[in-house]
């Protein structure tokens, strides 16, 4: 593959700007709109399967379907408050008295029953109250110890596993859903740039990560997609490592992974930089990864462009491994492809030689980043977020921060 450069590095003019307080109104007012839809959605899955109601626990899941928001982290603390069911006809909403004003304002629609580790108890009113005999239950977010006391609490009320249901309609994305996850992109994208000209031989990891979370809190970021990552030399080698004190250097390979949150849809990108002149091994391997990125994008492109099937995300994991395991680098590139993104870092649709034969959904939004890690030695990767629509015969990328090669402190 024929070397990219860029001329000179990004600066933060070139990106797109962050949201205004207009964008974030507009936004609120299509999660509004579109709650009704997403709900009938749900109770149709519910009618298939011949269950009453549907009991979730997932954060991401409550804030999608009623417009309650739980913090990053506070799940952990707020008990049963944000935990919900939806029945035939309601919504009912689990909110403590530290929730329940929150609760009545953010999900007007709902009806807040004050549970407070008192569940098991209420389960069978609340059951009672929504006609409940079979419900189906998040199985991969509910414990065991809960469903077992749930089961225990009303025995002829059955519960029935439900993984991925509200998942899998998530990883269909809504127009203002597609908007919000961009304006991630941009916000990270520019902050990025913004910190290209403080890359220096003497500063560490640390500093580099921590003043680039604050270049993305300050430039309208609501808060972090995840912890950000950057490594430098040998550390760029762990697919999820984390920054340390460790001096960058001249010579070796600086690699970005972080993300923004805006109006809680999230980014995801990683940038591998070049401090000083890369080695020619160095450069072959950064242009291997994008000749591979390429590939699983194009694929996609083209097939959307022809009219053909979209491929599945076991179809398109494997049009970017086939490139590495083309040059030898098979045993160096272990993780999947990408994943869907959206009110969760991490969700449907998979990438990865475990993702189903089914073809991706359409409109979705997800990552793409192959790469290659030499253990001890440098890793190299590359992601950016895809936006899809079959229907409006668009495949596009998010991130914008440019993919050539980037050398700083030269």
């Amino acid at each position: 593959m024929t070397e990219s450069r860029l001329d000179r590095p990004p600066r933060p003019d070139d990106i797109a700007p962050a949201p205004t307080a207009a964008d974030r109104t507009a936004w609120a007012r299509a999660d509004r709109m579109a709650r009704p839809t997403r709900l009938a959605r749900l109770r149709e899955r519910l009618l298939e399967a011949d269950v009453d109601a549907y009991f979730g626990v997932r954060s991401e899941n409550v804030r999608y379907l009623t417009g309650f928001i739980l913090g990053d982290g506070e799940d952990r603390v707020a008990g049963s408050s944000g935990w919900f069911l939806v029945g035939s006809n309601e919504v009912v909403l689990f909110a403590d008295s530290r929730y329940a004003i929150q609760a009545a304002r953010e999900a007007p629609g709902a009806r807040i029953e004050p549970v407070y580790g008192d569940l098991e108890k209420r389960w069978p009113e609340l059951m009672a109250s929504l006609g409940a005999r079979r419900v189906a239950v998040e199985a991969d977010h509910v414990s065991h110890g809960t469903w077992e006391k749930l089961a225990a609490a009303a025995p002829d009320v059955e519960l029935v596993p439900a993984a991925g249901w509200v998942e899998a309609q998530r990883a269909v994305k809504e127009p203002a859903e597609t908007v919000r996850i961009a304006a991630a992109c941009s916000v990270a994208d520019l902050a990025l740039a913004a910190l290209l000209p403080e890359i220096r031989v003497g500063v560490t990891e640390r500093e580099l990560a921590f003043r680039l979370e604050w270049l993305m809190r300050t430039g309208g970021a609501d808060g972090l997609a995840f912890d950000v990552a950057c490594l430098a030399g040998p550390e760029a080698a762990l697919p999820h490592g984390s920054p340390g004190d460790r001096a960058v250097t001249r010579g070796q390979v600086l690699l970005f992974d972080f993300g923004a949150q805006i109006d809680g849809y999230r980014s995801d990108m990683t940038r591998t930089l070049f401090v000083g002149e890369p080695s020619a091994r160095d450069l072959a391997i950064y242009e291997l990864v994008a000749e591979a990125q390429a590939s699983t994008i194009d694929g996609i492109a083209a097939a959307i462009r022809t009219g053909a099937a979209l491929p599945s995300g076991r179809a398109a994991d494997g049009l970017a491994r086939a490139v590495i395991n083309a040059a030898g680098h098979g045993g160096h590139f272990g993780h999947g492809t990408g994943h869907g993104i959206g009110l969760a870092t991490h969700e449907l649709p998979s990438l990865g030689r475990m993702a189903t034969d089914e073809p991706l959904p359409s409109p979705t939004v997800f990552s793409v980043e192959p790469g290659v890690y030499l253990d001890g030695e440098m890793g190299v990767r590359i992601e950016d977020l895809v936006a899809i629509d079959v229907a409006a015969g668009r495949c596009i990328r998010l991130t914008n921060f440019p993919r050539e090669v980037v050398v700083v402190d030269g």
